[in-house]
């Protein structure tokens, strides 16, 4: 017997712990089972099943391939524009709340304040801030931008906290012992060792916000959710499985150079 297989027989057993995990599991699998009903599930909904499945395998090409305002093309790239400005705003209004919520830049109670602050506007989902800003701007893009922008504050703004506090401040000692100013201090001292980690957590954030700015439309706020919700409503199936053929294969696109991106800043 190998040293490896004693150390695993050796190793204690949780068995009233495993099981009673595997208990707790499966009574809240069965709590929610009851919360889920298939009565209203008919041969309409089957038939409409169905028929979205054909919208996908024959969908409208002269929508797909429509270089008009009212086409496909035109309107994933209305979406890609939302969410790229968006990312850029989220990203620019992030970066001083997450230096005011660090906690080993400035005092506890500032910090803990604009930690609270973020809390809040991650709470809020991106709907209702879309519903919120269409008020405001009015329908399309522009309400778009903002709201993206926005939503990503939230969530951007947390992970750039986390790089600044794991900041090697020996790098900063050591400048201030041979006279930098404040301003060389975060040039060389701060830039160089945050840029790769924001600029990987806001091509991230840009993956996600492809797929925020695509429901936004939905409430009015530009991009290809409204023609998507619309084609819907009107039970144009071929349309509907243009536009989400147009939709994944963007998705896809933008995964691949972002996971692209992403690995070349960690290895640089």
């Amino acid at each position: 017997m190998t040293t490896i297989e004693k150390q695993l027989l050796a190793a204690p057993r949780h068995h009233r712990y495993i099981i009673t995990i595997i208990a707790v599991v499966l009574v809240l699998f069965v709590w929610s089972l009851t919360a889920v009903s298939f009565q209203e599930m008919d041969q309409s909904g089957a038939r409409i099943a169905l028929n979205i499945f054909k919208g996908l395998v024959q969908p409208d090409l002269g929508l797909l391939f429509n270089f008009t305002e009212q086409g496909v093309v035109y309107l994933l790239v209305q979406t890609v524009a939302i969410a790229f400005l968006g990312t850029l705003v989220g990203a620019v209004l992030a970066v001083p709340l997450a230096f005011l919520a660090a906690s080993n830049i400035v005092p506890k109670p500032v910090s803990w304040l604009t930690r609270l602050v973020l809390i809040t506007i991650r709470t809020i989902p991106a709907l209702v801030y879309g519903l919120m800003l269409i008020r405001v701007t009015g329908p399309g893009p522009f309400a778009g931008v903002l709201t993206v922008g926005l939503v990503s504050i939230g969530m951007l703004a947390k992970l750039f906290v986390d790089a600044i506090e794991e900041l090697d401040t020996r790098v900063l000692e050591s400048m201030t012992s041979i006279g930098c100013t404040t301003f060389e201090k975060i040039r060389f001292g701060i830039v160089p060792q945050l840029l790769s980690v924001f600029s990987s957590v806001m091509i991230y954030r840009f993956d996600m916000n492809m797929r925020e700015a695509s429901i936004l439309g939905l409430v009015g706020a530009g991009g290809i959710g409204a023609p998507l919700i619309f084609a819907m409503r009107s039970y144009k199936w071929s349309q509907v499985g243009a536009i989400l053929i147009g939709l994944v294969v963007l998705i896809l696109i933008i995964e691949w150079l972002s996971n692209r991106l992403r690995s070349k800043l960690v290895k640089g």
